[in-house]
């Protein structure tokens, strides 16, 4: 019989979880995306991409991947030009750069938000924000259908510019990756943050910021490297299936799928010195961590 039930139906302490800019249980820090606020002007769907490079084909070097959420997902094709400041009079020179450029500045220029007039309007070669990883990211689409029964995290290499419509971890350790892959994380997702219609909204600030773990040895985040990159690996195996396709909870490989079982195994394990039974008691249990740690606070 439950003892106590909280505000999210879980046996456990009554605490309502908050979020926080700042992770509470050590994990690396997760940012957004880059939003663009350009009109469209830096963003090229994959014919636009291939006529500016006939054109001209200078303007490769300036051509990178932009990945959201449907790319990740989905698999689709969208690209963004994206020049660093240090080399912004070389693509001024490029006439194909220089006109869009043009359009930015118009865009922002007509813009109501007093930021974008004043602030952006002298930087309109490049987006709002910027962020960019040195090797690789990992990238967790923002919404997602609550069907799956594991969250979808891709990694990829330093040359994608990740969009707002994708949180990233940026040049992250390989066990993160197996902490978002869980069926642990799914829980928490699924019960602290927001939908959108029946779709889990991951959220930084309130997933991810809040997400107890326990207090891993080098020895468990090695295990766990490991067990990340068999998955990734294992998807690999299926090229060139989509996220969307492997993820069919109907049509998901066995392989893939026991991949991810042993990566739950060894992860639950690291909290309890077993797997867990069941979804309810992987809740009860992290809510005793977090209710804890706030406590500490």
């Amino acid at each position: 019989m439950a003892r106590t039930i909280n505000p999210y139906l879980v046996d456990g302490p009554i605490v309502y979880v908050e979020g926080t800019r700042t992770p509470l249980f050590g994990l690396p820090h997760m940012d957004y995306g880059n939003k663009p606020v350009e009109g469209g002007h830096l963003l090229l769907e994959p014919h636009e991409k291939e006529e500016l490079e006939r054109r001209n084909p200078a303007i490769c070097s300036f051509i990178r991947p932009f990945m959201g959420s449907a790319e990740v997902v989905r698999g689709l094709s969208r690209y963004c030009i994206w020049i660093p400041a240090s080399r912004l009079q070389e693509a001024l020179a490029i006439p194909e750069i220089a006109e869009r450029i043009d359009r930015v500045k118009a865009f922002r220029a007509k813009s109501t938000d007093k930021y974008v007039r004043e602030k952006l309007l002298p930087l309109s070669y490049r987006f709002k924000q910027v962020f960019e990883a040195r090797k690789y990211s990992f990238l967790i689409p923002i919404h997602t259908s609550e069907h799956r029964e594991y969250l979808p995290v891709a990694r990829f290499t330093a040359e994608a510019v990740v969009s707002n419509a994708s949180l990233a971890i940026y040049d992250p350790p390989d066990w993160c990756l197996a902490i978002i892959a869980s069926r642990l994380h799914l829980v928490w997702i699924a019960t602290v943050c927001g939908k959108i219609k029946s779709d889990f909204r991951y959220s930084n600030t309130l997933g991810w910021n809040t997400f107890p773990v326990p207090k891993f040895t080098d020895e468990q985040k090695a295990a766990l490297d490991a067990s990340a990159n068999h998955i990734l690996r294992t998807r690999y195996e299926h090229y060139p299936k989509t996220i969307a396709e492997l993820y069919d909870p109907d049509r998901m490989p066995d392989d893939l799928r026991q991949a991810h079982r042993e990566n739950d195994e060894l992860l639950e394990t690291m909290y309890i010195g077993r797997p867990f039974r069941n979804d309810t008691e992987r809740l009860e249990r992290l809510f005793k961590l977090y209710a804890a740690r706030v406590k500490e606070a």
